[in-house]
């Protein structure tokens, strides 16, 4: 009973992080300094925990925690996450800090979920399936937040057009103003693309776990980097260079596509989602 109690934590934890790092992305690309706040604090609740079980786990077994490798990416992950405080804290280095979270995110991923540290196979066999469906679920909640951002992309290029042809009609007050669209647009996808890279993350721990032999190169795997990149250049784009209207609404569109492919296409070839076929 203690032991799935620990265990829960631990999930609770990795949940914790994920939000931790889903704000300091807002954060970066927003500079909502709310989030970052936020975000702080949540990963302060987390290193507090880690510094608890880290204690505990020390005077029970009587030594440091680094001489089996889960015991080091436990202690590889506390670590990070001390850093990534003391820069937030001290230096204000939010560009160093997020990455520098999404490597702590998967330390603590691959140490939760592996089922090498668990004593019990059912126990393993359970937090494994947990893994996938976590994974399964925020890749669902990133498809979501990609898709009404390429309807709001849409309807940035139909206004436009209305407005260039000078359809004034009920129509166009209905669709709304075109700096608005495009703003939805871009909020939408800068909650897509961090929650498309943790279950990216998650999906990767599962595959290492339950699918050693599947290649790295697997059209699934593959057709998700490149989904992330191109959304990451969608908001490299927007962020760093300025660009708005219709080459966002065009970058977005071509996005959408891979997404599609993805989902379908790449399920269906692939041997890593191997029950959607």
């Amino acid at each position: 009973m203690l032991e799935q109690g620990m265990t829960r934590l631990h999930e609770l934890m990795i949940i914790l992080y994920a939000v931790s790092v889903l704000l300091y992305f807002l954060d970066f690309v927003q500079k909502n300094q709310r989030a970052n706040k936020a975000a702080f604090w949540i990963l302060t609740v987390v290193w507090s925990l880690q510094t608890i079980f880290l204690g505990l786990y020390m005077y029970n077994t009587g030594r440091f925690p680094v001489l089996t490798l889960f015991e080091g990416l436990y202690f590889y992950a506390w670590v990070l996450v001390t850093f990534s405080l003391t820069l937030n804290k001290l230096l204000r280095m939010d560009f160093t800090v997020f990455f520098t979270n999404v490597i702590g995110f998967m330390i603590m991923a691959i140490h939760t979920f592996a089922p090498v540290q668990v004593e019990s196979q059912a126990a393993a066999e359970k937090l494994v399936s947990e893994l996938l469906l976590l994974h399964i679920t925020i890749a669902i909640l990133s498809y979501g937040a990609f898709s009404l951002s390429f309807i709001f992309s849409a309807l940035y290029v139909l206004q436009y057009r209305l407005l260039k042809t000078k359809k004034w009609n009920e129509r166009l007050w209905r669709i709304g103003d075109l700096g608005k669209l495009e703003k939805l647009s871009v909020i939408l996808n800068a909650l897509g693309v961090p929650l498309l890279l943790l279950s990216l993350i998650l999906g990767l721990v599962w595959k290492t776990i339950k699918l050693p032999d599947v290649s790295w190169f697997d059209l699934k795997i593959v057709t998700s980097f490149v989904l992330l990149f191109v959304y990451s250049a969608f908001l490299y784009v927007k962020v760093r260079k300025g660009a708005a209207g219709k080459t966002l609404a065009y970058i977005n569109a071509a996005a959408f596509l891979i997404i599609l492919m993805n989902f379908f296409l790449g399920s269906r070839l692939s041997t890593f989602h191997f029950w959607y076929s």
